[in-house]
């Protein structure tokens, strides 16, 4: 009786374990490419695995539904974000000015790099019952990086209705950019949305805080 393939052995210089990591990321992007194209297209597994040329055997080899790879596919995104976001943050100034167009920029380029992104996080053509579920949990997540990010700028309850308004707001207006309802360049958006955040920040923050123009 033969023996059964090994199929985390090496294979041609690639070991079992980088093969099934490679065939993941394969996975994800192409669900990627097919949720964030104009039009918004449903997900399915035979579907998936043709745009990512792949065998079926091998989409379950890394998820256990169509659920699941949407979720995988959303979190990677927003971790791409989120890290972009805050390693801007960290290289820009530090005044609640220079912290906000350094977030914000970092968000729009890199969504404005990939439009495919933008769509996945924000466009409200595509929803679903578990796309409606990770939006709800980044926007938690987003507002509590900016609480973080705020520091000392903010006290009490401003730092929390401040947050959630930021990141709702900008939300919306990246939303209605993405699917063309705001016509300008990613130049342009960012400094209208520096602009109107700003705007708040300056009627909450203690007047003796510094960086208030």
């Amino acid at each position: 009786m033969g023996h059964m393939p090994d199929p985390m052995r090496p294979y041609g210089g690639e070991n079992g374990a980088d093969r099934v990591k490679r065939r993941r990321a394969a996975l994800v992007d192409a669900a990627l490419d097919i949720m964030g194209s104009p039009d918004g297209g449903a997900i399915s597994v035979r579907g998936v695995c043709r745009q990512a040329g792949l065998t079926a055997r091998y989409f379950y080899e890394s998820f256990t539904d169509v659920d699941d790879l949407v979720g995988t596919t959303y979190d990677v995104v927003v971790l791409d974000i989120a890290e972009s976001a805050q390693a801007a943050v960290a290289a820009g100034g530090s005044s609640p000015k220079d912290q906000i167009r350094s977030a914000v920029g970092a968000i729009v380029r890199r969504i404005d790099s990939d439009r495919r992104r933008g769509r996945i996080l924000f466009s409200q053509t595509l929803l679903s019952g578990k796309l409606a579920s990770k939006r709800m949990d980044a926007a938690m997540m987003f507002a509590a990086l900016t609480i973080q990010t705020s520091g000392t700028h903010f006290e009490g309850a401003a730092v929390q209705g401040a947050a959630h308004f930021y990141v709702g707001g900008l939300g919306q207006v990246l939303s209605a950019w993405i699917d063309g309802r705001i016509d300008c360049s990613d130049e342009e958006l960012i400094d209208l949305c520096v602009t109107m955040m700003y705007g708040a920040v300056v009627e909450l923050l203690p007047q003796n805080v510094t960086g208030v123009e």
